[in-house]
Parts: C-alpha cells; structure tokens; sequence
C-alpha cells in the first residue's frame, strides 16, 4: 500500500506526527512518500483559469504541479496535515489545493481518485479542527475520492514534545482505529451514494457543457455520451 502524507507546514508539529503515526500502521517506511508545503509548493494560484478552460499543463506553475501530482495518483491513500491556522487549514495548503480545482468533478475529475481512500488529519492547543478539516474534505470529496476520513484533536500543546501521555494514548488508539478500517476497505473502494449522485448531475450537464475542455474530456472518457464510470460497482 502506497501512502502520500501532504504536510500543510514545513515543520514537524503535532499534526505531522500523528499523519506519520497513522502513515507507519499502514505500509513500510519504504512506501510511504512526503509532500511538504510549502516547500514543494511554493506559489500561489495566480486565477488565470487557463487549468480550467484550456488545460492543466498551461498552468504558469505546471512544472511545478506535475510531479506532485504524479505522486497523488500513484498513492493508495492520502494523508493530508494541517495544524489550525485562524480556524481554517493553513495559508500553504490552501495554495496547494487551489491549484487541483480543475480536477473537481465540475471540470476533469480524475479516474483514480474515485478509488483511492484519504485521511484528514487537523490539531490545535485549542479549537478549530472541524473548519479546518472541511477545508481540505471539500476538495477530497469533490475530486470523488472514495472514503474520506477525519480526525481533528485539541493537543492542548504548542509542541509535539509537550502533549501529554494520556493525549498520546488517545492518539495511538484513535490512528490504530482508523488503519485498521483503510486496511479493510483497501480492496473494495466505492464511492458513496452522494459521490455517484454528483457525477451523474455532472455527466448529464456535460452532455450540453459550457466549456468545450471539459465536455471534450468526459466526451473521451464514456461518462457523457456512455455507461462509462471510473469506478466498479461489482
């Protein structure tokens, strides 16, 4: 099982080390893979829409993007981190995932995803978990990833080093909890019912569309003018 951890922050806080907790349940080291942000994405969608209405590659960041997503699409499943920042997902995480709209099932959704699983992982001394959470979920689900899960926790810590023992049990048995349920759906990934209604909204508006790269690309996949799903339903 291939594991991408999507860290929203360039260092190694609490939220990280739950992510790579939850990551060493699931695979070997040797198969678990780290995006760090903004490291490996450092720019900010600039709004030229060219990803939408002509192409991803004319992106002005492409060189940038592509690899990044090269490694989204050959992991099993995705682990995405991000301490609370104002009550929302951190400023270099929203950059990342403002980069992929594109890929939302309005536009060119892509196959793999509706077969993947992704992890949502949020902590704060405080609050604000659950926004921060939703910020990330909302483009996991609308990318039709299969199963989204999340976890968000209050550490009641600044430092990793400073969460306390009872918390790290909580975590411990909460991220066992959650490998032990991504194990077992691992080979019988389906996205729910709310996924599937969506895309059939979209496969029908695509059938007219109102913008001919998209509607192109649906065309070119079946899902439009065909039976065609990017999932198995057997």
């Amino acid at each position: 099982m291939k594991v991408l951890l999507i860290n929203g922050q360039n260092h190694k806080g609490s939220t990280y080390h739950i992510g790579r907790i939850l990551a060493e349940k699931l695979t070997l080291p040797a198969e678990i893979d780290e995006i760090f942000l903004p490291r490996d994405m450092p720019h900010f969608c600039c709004g030229c829409s060219r990803c939408f209405m002509e192409g991803e590659s004319l992106c002005p960041h492409y060189e940038t993007t592509k690899p990044l997503t090269e490694r989204m699409d050959e992991a099993d499943v995705l682990i995405f981190t991000s301490p609370v920042y104002v009550y929302h997902a951190t400023g270099s995480m929203k950059a990342f995932l403002d980069h992929y709209g594109y890929r939302w099932m309005v536009h060119r959704p892509e196959a793999k995803m509706f077969g993947k699983q992704a992890v949502v992982i949020s902590t704060a001394a405080g609050a604000g978990m659950k926004p921060t959470c939703k910020d990330i979920a909302d483009s996991c689900f609308f990318w039709g990833i299969g199963k989204i899960y999340r976890y968000g926790l209050a550490v009641h810590a600044i430092k990793w080093s400073e969460v306390s023992a009872k918390k790290r049990q909580q975590i411990e048995k909460k991220t066992s909890q959650l490998a032990s349920k991504i194990k077992d759906r691992a080979r019988s990934v389906k996205p729910s019912l709310k996924t599937k209604g969506l895309f059939k909204v979209m496969s029908i508006a695509q059938k007219r569309g109102f913008n001919p790269a998209d509607k192109a690309y649906w065309e070119e996949k079946g899902w439009s003018t065909g039976s065609a799903r990017p999932w198995k339903d057997k």
